[in-house]
């Protein structure tokens, strides 16, 4: 997939999260062993990796919805491994769910609102913040009153996104952008995406089209059986026949 704009490079940008030799699980079983990875202020940033590398389990270690077992998570240098899931997104962490997650019952907008709950005070900005959203993803406006459920899967993904963008977030991190999704409207968020990292929102995004993922982003880490096993600027991890052999398959030629 192509793009007709580019993310913005933010060169030099400072650190917004680090993290070190971090290890989490499920239960007895260990996923995640010893990763290292930087997000930097101003870019978007890619996880790729085959399916049960552990993209997702980090996703939601970074959350607090998994316990840390070892390592450290920092944000803006402060350590956070310990925090809930209530405290990450009050610091600024949006975490969009592989699968969507709404509340399919709920209108759109109540779905987008929720995304604000931790918010307090100015009604004028989460109004404002409301109508800014539908202007990113035009077609939320046309369904506002409409039951989030009941939505294509392309239209659930801006829904998901939105909600995330409500609660002001530093980083947003995206889990399986385009999962059984069309090109066309994988096209369309991706494009939202580079706009929204031109206006200064750090991404975080796990994208199983790695020409995709790589193409929209800064720097990229790539994942295998829970260990970060490569990384570098995503042009360069394009170009790399190693990463092409393993994840583009018949493309890399």
């Amino acid at each position: 997939m192509t793009t007709s704009s580019s993310p913005a490079t933010a060169q030099g940008s400072g650190e917004l999260m680090r993290i070190e030799g971090l290890q989490a699980g499920y239960g007895p079983v260990t996923v995640l062993w010893g990763v290292d990875l930087v997000v930097r202020e101003g870019q978007i940033t890619a996880l790729i990796g085959s399916n049960g590398a552990g993209k997702s389990t980090l996703m939601r270690t970074i959350s607090g919805l998994i316990p840390t077992r070892a390592g450290r998570l920092l944000w803006q240098g402060r350590e956070i491994q310990h925090s809930t899931p209530a405290q990450v997104l009050g610091m600024g962490i949006a975490h969009v769910p592989e699968g969507r997650r709404l509340f399919s019952a709920m209108t759109v907008e109540d779905n987008l609102i929720m995304g604000a709950y931790l918010r307090s005070g100015n009604r004028a900005q989460l109004a404002r913040d409301l109508e800014r959203v539908y202007e990113i993803f035009p077609k939320l406006a046309e369904r506002r009153t409409q039951a989030a459920g009941t939505m294509s899967g392309g239209e659930q993904q801006m829904c998901a996104i939105g909600r995330g963008l409500m609660s002001a977030p530093r980083l947003l991190m995206i889990d399986e952008l385009s999962l059984g999704l069309s090109p066309l409207l994988v096209e369309q968020l991706v494009e939202a995406l580079i706009s929204l990292n031109r206006e200064g929102l750090s991404i975080l995004v796990v994208e199983q089209d790695v020409v995709a993922a790589l193409e929209v982003s800064s720097q990229a880490f790539v994942m295998d059986m829970g260990r970060v096993v490569q990384h570098g600027p995503s042009d360069q991890l394009l170009a790399d026949p190693a990463v092409r052999r393993a994840y583009l398959g018949a493309l890399a030629d």
